[in-house]
């Protein structure tokens, strides 16, 4: 009678060996697929990284890589999904937001806030206002978006606070691709341009003491003799031979 394989059951996910090994093979399966995002196509180590955030989240893996940004080298997550993971988690209601202050002056803002299902107690963030975005230099940046729908950009930043206050696990460490982008400051090109004059000055003076404080060595410090005049020998007198002397 043959004998029967017995099929072990293993989790999926990187905490034992097969897990680990199948997620690996799912996520060179995946880099491969031309509908995921550019950061992801044809590298699979980041797909295994967004395998294991969507486990974590439980949420879809392609939901997962469809809304991870990364910008400036830094990975990030879209407002939309942070507030869609909240909204669905099970602990709260869902987000609401309350406007204040008069609309185009900095008083303008807004709030969030969700009802926690444990305790019934309602859970605020902190206020948002347009004068917070000035003074943060949120709206000064070329392209921003607080230019052109600073309602909309009060309700991300306010929601975001909330999530990050109130259940910071389920951003999982990462800021939103709208918080880097305004956070990013870029120098100015005069500055780049004056900081490489100061650097080539510096670089100049350095050469300069280098050469001026160098000590000098002793063929530097004593003078070049001259050669000394080779002394002619006086030509010597004849000398007959010694009988001749004799007469």
């Amino acid at each position: 009678m043959a004998e029967e394989k017995q099929l072990v059951n293993y989790e999926v996910n990187m905490n034992n060996a097969r897990g680990l090994g199948a997620l690996m093979k799912l996520s060179e399966q995946l880099a491969d697929a031309t509908i995921i995002p550019e950061t992801f196509q044809n590298k699979p180590a980041n797909v295994l990284i967004a395998l294991n955030m969507a486990q974590r989240l439980n949420a879809d893996p392609l939901m997962v890589m469809q809304n991870m940004y990364i910008v400036y080298g830094n990975p990030s997550w879209s407002s939309k999904f942070l507030i869609s993971c909240f909204n669905t988690c099970g602990r709260f209601s869902s987000i609401k937001y309350e406007f204040f202050g008069t609309p185009g002056q900095d008083d303008y803002g807004c709030r969030a806030w969700a009802t926690e299902y444990a305790t019934g107690e309602r859970v605020q963030g902190v206020d948002v206002t347009i004068g917070m975005a000035k003074a943060e230099n949120w709206m000064s940046k070329k392209g921003s978006k607080w230019q052109t729908m600073p309602q909309l950009m009060l309700q991300y930043r306010a929601a975001t606070f909330l999530i990050r206050t109130v259940a910071p696990e389920i951003s999982m460490g990462l800021q939103t691709s709208e918080e880097l982008t305004d956070e990013h400051v870029k120098p100015a090109q005069g500055f780049v341009a004056q900081a490489a004059a100061i650097k080539s000055e510096a670089a100049a003076i350095a050469e300069r003491a280098q050469t001026i404080d160098m000590p000098a060595t002793a063929a530097e410090v004593q003078p070049a003799q001259e050669p000394a005049p080779v002394m002619q020998q006086a030509p010597q007198a004849k000398r007959g031979p010694a009988w001749a002397a004799n007469d």
